[in-house]
């Protein structure tokens, strides 16, 4: 089974809601929507794995709290700076959930 982190992102939530209302008018069984989140969650996860060549780098100013549960790390930062070549975004809290890629989930 593919991560689930995406289906709380823009596109994931308009995907459940559009979903929620075929169902509401009987245009969809909700196993056929369940089966069309579990193929977003893997087509969003593979595109992501090969289509994103971009990399960041960031450094934060402190480390407020971190978490390790089922291969998935969180981490709250507070004053945070990106870095991506020429590009400098200073932030003062963000919420990082990072997932093994290489888990074979894709």
């Amino acid at each position: 089974m593919s991560y689930q982190l995406y289906r709380n992102t823009t596109l994931g939530n308009t995907l459940q809601e559009s979903l929620d209302e075929l169902i509401q008018y009987g245009q969809i069984t909700p196993g056929l929507a369940f089966k069309v989140l579990l193929q977003f969650d893997k087509s969003i996860n593979n595109a992501l794995n090969q289509r994103v060549k971009a990399r960041v780098t960031f450094k934060a100013g402190k480390l407020n709290t971190y978490r390790f549960c089922d291969n998935v790390w969180t981490l709250m930062l507070n004053d945070v700076e990106f870095r991506e070549v020429h590009e400098i975004v200073k932030v003062d809290k963000v919420k990082i959930v990072a997932c093994d890629g290489k888990s074979g989930e894709f």
